[in-house]
């Protein structure tokens, strides 16, 4: 049984997913320094784990996604889907702190806070389109 070759991404699709990839090293270093009180106030309450661990531990997966998504070309689509998961997987952090009123990263209305909820399917469809995950139509 033959695979066949997935078409290579578009200058586009490779720009965005090197975007990407920047955005979640960058992301993931801020859950380790800067941005942790930040994204301590987006672990939902409810989750039984220390909040800090959740934050540092997430630091370094995103670093590590974003790794992946710069070094590994030939796994992308892999990457691009299993990022996708994670982006769903980290979303109720975002309802939770809508709910609980947290506010973080400059998000100090309820308003400001429900804008932030419908940014994360574009996350998902992002990490999808720019790794080829998503197959797109051929004419």
């Amino acid at each position: 049984m033959t695979r066949t070759a997935h078409p290579p991404t578009t200058l586009p699709q490779t720009l965005a997913r090197v975007l990407l990839g920047s955005f979640m090293m960058f992301a993931g270093v801020g859950h380790l320094t800067f941005l942790r009180r930040d994204f301590q106030a987006q672990v939902p309450t409810w989750l039984p784990l220390d909040k800090d661990f959740v934050v540092l531990a997430s630091g370094v997966v995103e670093i590590g996604f974003g790794a992946a998504l710069l070094a590994l070309p030939r796994q992308r689509r892999t990457v691009g889907w299993v990022l996708a998961a994670f982006f769903v997987a980290i979303f109720p952090g975002n309802v939770s702190q809508y709910l609980t009123h947290q506010s973080a990263f400059g998000l100090d209305t309820d308003e400001k806070r429900l804008t932030r909820l419908f940014f994360q399917p574009v996350l998902i469809a992002l990490a999808l389109w720019s790794t080829g995950a998503w197959p797109t139509r051929r004419r």
